[in-house]
């Protein structure tokens, strides 16, 4: 069944080919999104709003919220942006 299923699966290795891009794509958002660096940098850009008076002390509290929110919520689970859709 190898010669014949190569070539009945032919038709469909562009879905398999978008799926892996897909993926792959998925895999390094979630790396960007759960990198130290990143989450410092999130806090860093709520603290200097605040502190150049751009956002309230409440609303600096809110965006750190949202950053702890989604490092303590599990892959599989919606974030806040996920579930209003």
């Amino acid at each position: 069944m190898g010669v014949v299923g190569t070539i009945l699966g032919l038709p469909f290795a562009p879905v398999r080919g978008v799926l892996a891009v897909a993926e792959l794509i998925r895999r390094q958002v979630d790396a960007e999104l759960y990198h130290p660096a990143s989450v410092r940098r999130e806090l860093e850009a709520a603290e200097e709003a605040r502190a150049v008076g751009e956002i309230s002390p409440e609303e600096e509290a809110e965006a750190q919220q949202r950053v702890l929110d989604r490092l303590t919520a599990s892959p599989a689970e919606p974030g806040p942006e996920e579930e209003k859709r």
